[in-house]
């Protein structure tokens, strides 16, 4: 699904869009994507989440927050990434300040190219009665570590809305993992669909009004090898 029409269509008659990585190759281009090999390279340089309330340490992360309108995205300064404990029951209910992701890498063009696609998307979703002039938008790199002693648990709350407008989950890398099953339910938690982020740029677009969604654990293949699933997470909520 390579048209933006398309897409939007989908999305929100369906409350979920598993996009392929050639589509979003081709629709992130036309925005600007370059250089993905410098971009997800950034994910090797992540800290540790120390506020995770199963006291698990497989989740690597850094954060940043944008404002985002028709005349493009500005980095807000760093803030604590904060989720009610209706919408995060094991982490939420706190302020979680994470490490910032870098300036170079929040200004890299594949970053840029990504943020003016969900823009478009969720601002072509949005009825225009209830459109902002601008969005809250946030960005998660996430990596999520797994070893044969230890399950990698990319939603480790289980199954879940974030408590936002949009949702994008956007592949990274996959290294070295079996699993890891994105799975889509309606609000009364009836299974709408299921797929698994296999190819660097294949994602998940998201309505986080309509529709839960979580991921299963991560275990490697190679249990002597580093193993791990690199993803990033942007969401939008009115301003």
């Amino acid at each position: 699904m390579t048209d933006t029409a398309a897409l939007t269509q989908a999305l929100t008659r369906d409350g979920f869009v598993h996009a392929s990585a050639p589509a979003m190759r081709t629709l992130l281009e036309t925005r600007g994507l370059t250089d993905w090999a410098r971009f997800s390279d950034s994910w090797n340089d992540l800290g540790v989440d120390t506020y995770m309330a199963d006291g698990g340490r497989y989740r690597r992360r850094r954060y940043a927050a944008f404002s985002v309108g028709d005349t493009g995205a500005r980095r807000k300064p760093h803030q604590p990434h904060y989720q009610s404990r209706d919408y995060n029951a094991l982490n939420g209910g706190i302020a979680r300040w994470f490490e910032p992701i870098k300036p170079e890498i929040g200004e890299h063009p594949a970053m840029r190219a990504i943020l003016d696609a969900c823009y478009d998307v969720f601002t072509q979703c949005t009825p225009p009665a209830t459109r902002p002039h601008t969005w809250h938008a946030e960005l998660h790199q996430f990596r999520i570590e797994t070893r044969a002693d230890m399950h990698g648990r990319p939603t480790p709350e289980g199954l879940h809305r974030d408590g936002v407008d949009w949702v994008l989950v956007l592949l990274v890398r996959r290294q070295n993992v079996a699993s890891g099953e994105t799975t889509i339910h309606d609000l009364r938690k009836h299974l709408l669909g299921s797929f698994v982020l296999a190819e660097p740029l294949e994602a998940a677009w998201v309505d986080d009004n309509l529709v839960y969604h979580g991921v299963t654990p991560v275990t490697p293949i190679d249990p002597d090898a580093p193993a791990y699933r690199d993803v990033l997470v942007v969401t939008f909520r009115r301003e």
